[in-house]
């Protein structure tokens, strides 16, 4: 078969719409089951309405909106047997990439996986000195979340399987906001020792992969995520 020409590949406004919507979903900037239009996104975005429709129908396919009408869309809303499922997926996933970052990871990956945690071990300290309740607590608390689900994401990336990064970008974009709201409710609850558990255990996943045991990482790593989720299920639908 001939050569095929290669092919540049510019990032549209369709492609930037998609990212910032997909964002705007994730961080919980857009509520789920909110009601928005093309016009009112395209409006927010200073854009014409044809590259907003283009990440719409996007956003179809990786199930974060749901369509009302022809220029219409609700953010996507699971159910408790719904949200269960894509954290079961979830949990496999992600034991499945610690164990090909151990096993396939660059020198270069590990030291940043390293670097963001001890970043956030700083952020720690601090936040064990700051006065419950204020506002300069719950920006650490967030900002160390974002440092955990760069970590997550870094071990992701480190799997070397574009596939299994693909399929674990669109599961996570399912629970970011539930996991935001979750974790400020914890860190300021009783729960805060767990919470405090879950946090060390990034740090033993991480000595897993840069050990090269891709066996210890994945069951690290299962239990880990399985153990987040299922707290945060549970703090959802409580009955």
């Amino acid at each position: 078969m001939a050569l095929l020409p290669q092919l540049s590949s510019p990032v549209t406004l369709g492609d930037q719409a998609y990212a910032a919507i997909r964002e705007a979903i994730i961080t919980g900037a857009l509520k789920r089951g909110e009601k928005v239009t093309e016009r009112g996104l395209a409006e927010s975005l200073s854009i014409s309405a044809t590259p907003v429709r283009e990440a719409l129908r996007r956003l179809e396919q990786d199930r974060l909106v749901e369509r009302t009408g022809p220029r219409s869309v609700r953010i996507a809303q699971f159910g408790k047997e719904e949200l269960r499922e894509f954290t079961m997926m979830e949990d496999a996933l992600r034991a499945l990439a610690a164990r090909l970052a151990a096993e396939k990871s660059t020198a270069a990956q590990r030291r940043e996986m390293s670097d963001c945690l001890d970043e956030a071990d700083e952020l720690r300290g601090r936040l064990r000195d700051e006065t419950s309740g204020t506002d300069t607590e719950r920006d650490l608390v967030l900002r160390i979340q974002g440092l955990m689900r760069h970590f997550h994401t870094l071990v992701d990336e480190a799997s070397g399987n574009a596939t299994l990064v693909q399929m674990l970008r669109t599961v996570d974009a399912f629970g970011s906001q539930e996991r935001r709201d979750f974790l400020l409710s914890e860190v300021r609850g009783e729960r805060s020792k767990v919470v405090d558990e879950r946090y060390r255990q990034h740090r033993v996943i991480y000595e897993a992969i840069a050990a090269g045991n891709g066996e210890r990482a994945e069951e690290l790593m299962r239990s880990h995520s399985h153990v987040s989720n299922v707290s945060r299920i549970a703090t959802r639908f409580p009955n």
